[in-house]
């Protein structure tokens, strides 16, 4: 990915802005709504901007919302791109780098995702720990541009010590009870087997999902601190004796959404 394309965007972006991001979110499937309640909300629709993806599955409403959350300045992607979608590693990264260039040095990841402990259950909101990527893809294959990040990037602590600690702090102040835990990311579209969801147990998942782990990748990449919440949709395979549903994942985000906004808007109330 060149530098030039990147900024290219991002200048294009900031043009029409009246305050820069400082924080970055991506919201997954059902937890889109969170943008809806920015002030000043300034929304730019995928297909608007040159270079992006286009959103293509349910429960991704496929644009850029700028405005203010808590009184800070944010950009929230309401809609993520997915590999599955057929889209390459850096491509799904791409806005990752839009965001850091136009200011945003934090990066708030959020999905929903299949719980793999058998301790957790729909509903769940789990702060990342750390994450397995075995997706197959990484969004730094290929020559890399120092202007963008480091060859070698450091991954020993993708999700900042800081930002949880202080997710942690929220959660027992608001009543908001949170897990935490290990994602694993995989390819999809598929759900998981059930012997699959053994082996990622065996491996040190406690949650399954379809993303996040590029952008996380392309974050850490370009010095961005970031904080990863997975929302429990549904129990992954093998566990409880009924079929898995997209369906089931949206429904599960919209419930706690109220609970999820309150938990986003103050964490980055106190960043």
């Amino acid at each position: 990915m060149k530098a030039e394309w990147v900024r290219q965007v991002a200048e294009r972006l900031d043009a029409g802005l009246a305050q820069r991001p400082r924080v970055a979110l991506i919201l997954g499937s059902g937890l889109g709504e969170l943008a809806e309640t920015f002030e000043d909300i300034r929304a730019v629709p995928y297909e608007e901007i040159p270079e992006f993806p286009v959103s293509t599955v349910i429960g991704h409403a496929g644009r850029l919302v700028f405005g203010r959350l808590s009184g800070v300045p944010v950009v929230a992607m309401q809609g993520r791109f997915h590999l599955y979608e057929g889209y390459t590693a850096e491509q799904v990264a791409f806005p990752v780098r839009v965001f850091r260039l136009l200011g945003a040095d934090v990066l708030i990841v959020t999905n929903a995702s299949g719980g793999v402990h058998r301790g957790f259950q729909p509903g769940d909101l789990m702060l990342i720990r750390d994450h397995l990527n075995l997706t197959g893809k990484n969004p730094l294959v290929g020559p890399n541009d120092e202007e963008l990040g480091p060859r070698f990037p450091d991954m020993s602590a993708a999700y900042d010590r800081e930002l949880l600690a202080l997710a942690r702090r929220v959660g027992r102040d608001l009543g908001i009870p949170l897990r935490e835990g290990v994602y694993a990311g995989l390819l999809g579209p598929t759900f998981e087997t059930p012997a699959e969801i053994r082996m990622l147990r065996i491996l040190g998942a406690d949650a399954v999902g379809m993303s996040t782990v590029a952008e996380v990748i392309a974050a850490r990449h370009a010095g961005m601190r970031v904080l990863g919440i997975s929302c429990i949709t549904n129990m992954a395979a093998g566990i409880l004796n009924q079929p898995l549903s997209h369906e089931e994942v949206i429904e599960t985000g919209q419930r706690i959404g109220n609970t999820f906004g309150r938990l986003v808007g103050e964490i980055v109330r106190r960043l």
